[in-house]
């Protein structure tokens, strides 16, 4: 298992629809999760641990939803 966590950065309009979605996907594997409002520009961030045994499908799948956002992601350790 690895500890990987993803920042997420969406427009505000649009983070419901997305973080429904990735939940959904995720439940009971998130760790910590963190909200920050927008910025000036109204684009939200959220941050999120997540255990994972092969987070590069989640990746992808994540990926294709963001189309007008961004997501970065470090992997922490191996459980």
């Amino acid at each position: 298992m690895k500890i990987v966590e993803l920042d997420i950065r969406v427009p505000y309009e649009s983070r419901g629809r997305i973080l429904r979605h990735i939940l959904s996907r995720l439940r009971g594997r998130i760790r910590d999760i963190h909200f920050f409002p927008p910025d000036s520009r109204g684009i939200s961030e959220v941050r999120m641990e997540v255990i994972e045994e092969n987070p590069s499908p989640l990746l992808a799948e994540l990926k294709k939803l963001l189309k007008g956002g961004g997501i970065a992601f470090r992997v922490f350790t191996e459980a």
